[in-house]
């Protein structure tokens, strides 16, 4: 199952606010986030088949404004700033916050918020609270549990059981969870093919 093919990805903008963003034009759009280094642009760049789409970096933290990226003509990928990286400074810290929660929250076309876990550590308070935050405001996310290449199946399933725990002290109903690799492309088809899903008939 290959999902969707995507045949082009063009970066649109950067916008420091959400009054930047390209308009909507009844485009779809779903969000990426996640904490710094969870491998948040080599999942683009897997997704969509380019090796350089998004930027990589050594240095977490990289992305710092809101980047919108255009799907075969049709629908937007977004590169939101990892949150909870300590090296930047406080107020850039404060700036990020207000920026996401105005972006998630005042951005009528965005269909689902894709909340990237780093598979091999133990639940974040960090990423709790950020799940627990986008699902009190009522807004559509999936979790996505990244870097599954560096551990075997069974741990990989005992890492998602502990965050559901986690989150069932507060979720009657947990969100959706996936796996990825962008070194393997598993998660790949599915993820595509639940973008897919979201589009209006």
């Amino acid at each position: 199952m290959e999902g969707p093919v995507i045949k082009t990805a063009t970066f649109v903008k950067s916008s420091s606010k959400l009054s930047e963003c390209p308009p909507t034009a009844k485009r779809l759009e779903v969000a990426f986030i996640g904490r710094s280094n969870v491998g948040k642009s080599s999942l683009i760049n897997m997704l969509v088949n380019q090796k350089k789409l998004a930027k990589t970096s050594g240095k977490p933290g990289k992305t710092q404004l809101i980047n919108h990226f255009l799907v075969n003509e049709s629908w937007y990928l977004v590169d939101l700033p990892g949150y909870g990286y300590a090296k930047v400074s406080k107020t850039l810290r404060e700036k990020f916050g207000a920026m996401i929660h105005d972006y998630l929250k005042g951005r009528e076309n965005l269909a689902c918020i894709f909340v990237l876990i780093d598979v091999r550590i133990p639940p974040q308070k960090i990423d709790v609270e950020f799940i627990n935050w986008v699902g009190e405001q009522g807004l559509p996310q999936v979790l996505i549990f990244t870097k599954a290449d560096k551990m075997t199946g069974n741990k990989v399933q005992q890492s998602m059981a502990a965050m559901r725990r986690e989150l069932k002290r507060t979720w009657e109903e947990v969100p959706m969870m996936m796996v990825s690799s962008s070194e393997t492309k598993l998660g790949r088809a599915e993820i595509l093919n639940f973008i897919d899903s979201l589009q209006p008939e």
